[in-house]
């Protein structure tokens, strides 16, 4: 059974950091592409960062340079690391597993993790 769990979240001020974690169970996490998605009450389910197999990474504009991915494939485990954060980071941070493979894609999600930046 594949599970991915998120962890890290909470409450914090503006400009302030946090480190989410995912771990991964049921897969080798270090074969897929890993990703943490935010979804914002009344907003789209939004891609944050990215990180390839081959530990290529990407970030959507509003992030960069503040965000970090990483991953610790010894421990399973893929690692978002929030810094100077804004309350538009507001949002359920969602851990995503992917890997395409020649006839079927498997794709798995975390429950997610609330990350809420207020004063």
């Amino acid at each position: 059974q594949v599970q991915l769990v998120e962890s890290g979240g909470g409450l914090v001020q503006p400009g302030g950091s946090l480190r989410l974690s995912c771990a991964a169970s049921g897969i080798t996490s270090r074969l897929y592409a890993m990703g943490w998605y935010r979804q914002a009450p009344g907003k789209q389910r939004e891609l944050v960062a990215t990180i390839t197999s081959g530990n290529s990474t990407s970030y959507v504009d509003s992030v960069k340079g503040r965000f970090t991915i990483s991953r610790d494939n010894a421990k399973n485990t893929v690692h978002l690391q929030m810094n100077s954060l804004k309350p538009e980071d507001t949002g359920v941070y969602l851990c995503n597993a992917i890997l395409r493979k020649t006839w079927e894609t498997l794709n798995y999600w975390g429950q997610g993790t609330q990350v809420t930046v207020s004063s």
